[in-house]
């Protein structure tokens, strides 16, 4: 286990214990609604694991460096970006999922594409946009999330 990790769970049990002494009522609740949610998060996880092991049995690490890693420049992050626009996943899940990918060779720039992409662009939702935005405001939000999830990729391809 790393310091992050052990960081962050004292933080949360601190946290736990600061509220159960404020109100222990509205702590109970909380925690059945935190347990109600985790058994609700639990078959995406599943299928995370299940999606990952997929992924690194098809796919060697060799061939995920060739598509995402240094070498693949733009046409990875291009790549990513796509991914990143269409798929629909829960940072929970796609946080992992991207980390899993760069232990296979994926480079920081096709990480960042990916998930600035999922979270700024919803080629999903676009309908549902349109509808209650207009679509001049869906159009052009989404384009300019494109171009700035772009120049963030690049940026943290050089930083990092």
């Amino acid at each position: 286990m790393n310091i992050t990790v052990i960081f962050i769970n004292a933080a949360a049990l601190l946290g736990l214990i600061i509220s159960f002494s404020r109100n222990k009522e509205k702590s109970m609740k909380a925690l059945k609604m935190a347990l109600k949610s985790t058994f609700k998060m639990a078959p995406a996880i599943l299928i995370l694991l299940i999606l990952v092991g997929l992924m690194m049995g098809f796919f060697k690490p060799e061939t995920i460096s060739r598509l995402l890693g240094e070498q693949s420049g733009i046409y990875g992050i291009v790549l990513a970006s796509i991914a990143g626009s269409i798929l629909m996943i829960p940072s929970l899940i796609a946080f992992p999922l991207t980390a899993s990918i760069v232990d296979s060779g994926a480079s920081i720039a096709v990480a960042a594409a990916f998930i600035t992409t999922l979270t700024m662009i919803g080629f999903v939702t676009l309908p549902i946009e349109i509808k209650i935005m207009g679509r001049k405001f869906t159009y052009l939000r989404n384009g300019l999330s494109l171009v700035v999830a772009v120049v963030i990729a690049l940026i943290m391809g050089v930083i990092l």
